[in-house]
């Protein structure tokens, strides 16, 4: 029994009759070679505290390669199992819109679209650099999505981390994006330092007042050679420290508080073991999905028995 509107029903709403089972449609991530506003001067220096791009970029993705070369590896790696697997592009390394040349990023996403089995690209970005005249020129594509890096509708919280923009930002982008008549996610961050439950669970009545179509969450990963990971180590400020338990009562309570419309991608996110400090669950995506539906499972019976 599924107990909330994912991804692949999010997906079914815009794809509907072109593939015979939406689960096999798959991102696969490129490396366009940007790089972000929090680190090259334009906002500000040293990223995001909790940030190693390295952490989340697949092996074939490399700058040095084409859109088209990284998007054929992904290609190959699926389709020996999934010959009929459709794909989106999704240009996640660093701001995929920090360019000031707009005709560059257009050319970028039409090169990945143009790739065989690619429907459409899904493009990570700040909500501070999404000028109106990108958004006007995405409507060019086949289908896209603009997936925003917000962390969390605190401010406090993203003064801590050094995001360099604020929930206003956020606030704004999404309208925008939402008015454009374009698909919009939002990536969420569980556990930045200084964060309660209650504080994590605001962040979710804050985005249901959004037009938000899909929100991604992953429990804070420290990492090695970030700037957090030294904090802590140093012992200037802690973080919270879920067990797999506690942070799927968490997800339980969001998926509560979630507006129903709003799709969940997922509530976790795996880095590399040789990078990452905590937590280390030794649980795969799926596996913990299934200890949050058995944990909704549970609350809604004690509910029932009331």
């Amino acid at each position: 029994m599924k107990y909330y509107k994912d991804f692949a029903d999010f997906l079914a709403e815009h794809f509907d009759g072109k593939m015979q089972k939406l689960s096999k449609m798959q991102k696969l991530s490129v490396n366009a070679g940007f790089t972000c506003p929090n680190r090259d001067g334009t906002v500000g220096t040293g990223g995001c505290t909790y940030c190693n791009n390295q952490s989340f970029s697949p092996d074939y993705c490399r700058p040095l390669r084409s859109v088209t070369e990284q998007l054929a590896e992904g290609k190959q790696f699926f389709a020996r199992k999934y010959p009929s697997m459709r794909y989106l592009a999704y240009f996640q390394a660093y701001t995929s819109t920090h360019s000031a040349d707009v005709d560059r990023l257009m050319d970028l996403y039409h090169e990945a679209c143009s790739v065989d089995g690619v429907d459409g690209v899904i493009i990570g970005t700040r909500p501070d650099c999404m000028p109106d005249i990108l958004l006007e020129r995405l409507r060019e594509l086949p289908w896209v999505m603009v997936e925003y890096g917000a962390e969390s509708s605190h401010d406090t919280t993203l003064d801590r981390i050094n995001r360099c923009h604020s929930w206003c930002d956020t606030v704004d982008a999404v309208v925008r994006t939402h008015c454009a008549g374009i698909p919009c996610g939002l990536h969420l961050i569980n556990g930045l330092p200084g964060e309660n439950e209650e504080m994590m669970l605001a962040t979710v009545d804050a985005v249901n007042a959004l037009p938000v179509d899909v929100v991604k969450f992953h429990q804070l990963q420290l990492i090695r050679g970030t700037r957090m990971a030294v904090d802590v180590e140093q012992g200037l400020y802690d973080v919270p420290r879920f067990t797999p338990e506690s942070y799927a009562r968490l997800c339980a309570g969001i998926v509560k508080r979630l507006r129903s419309g709003i799709a969940i991608e997922r509530f976790v996110s795996q880095s590399p073991p040789e990078l990452l400090i905590y937590p280390r669950w030794g649980l795969k995506n799926y596996q913990f999905t299934e200890i949050v539906n058995k944990e909704i499972k549970r609350v809604r019976s004690e509910m029932d028995r009331v």
